[in-house]
């Protein structure tokens, strides 16, 4: 059960992350004359609601878990994070950043066991 909290923690915080460069993205470059923009968009709100709710999951996860478990696992957000930019935001992933993800996930396999 903790691993699938963990599970969603990641996806939380990565949900967030990701509507957050959608709510820039439409803003386009951060200045201080488009601060207000950023702190009205919905995408910006929406991504730090997560955000917190992705926060109280965190707590509660730390509260049933070793700390040198829960916390490495949580850099699967990363590979998670090279799969979004690929897929969803259709950026460049060279080979050499697919193997580092590879790297990732067997790490956590290794600090899991």
């Amino acid at each position: 059960m903790n691993y699938l909290l963990l599970i969603i923690n990641i996806i939380l915080l990565v949900s967030g992350q990701m509507l957050w460069k959608v709510g820039v993205s439409k803003i386009g470059i951060m200045g201080l004359g488009n601060i207000i923009s950023i702190i009205k968009s919905p995408y910006i709100i929406g991504g730090g609601i997560i955000y917190v709710f992705a926060t109280g999951l965190w707590l509660y996860i730390l509260s049933r878990m070793p700390f040198s478990i829960a916390y490495p696992f949580q850099s699967l957000a990363y590979v998670l994070g090279v799969f979004i930019g690929f897929f969803i935001f259709k950026e460049v992933v060279t080979p050499i950043q697919w193997v580092g993800a590879v790297v990732i996930v067997f790490g956590v396999y290794l600090i899991a066991r």
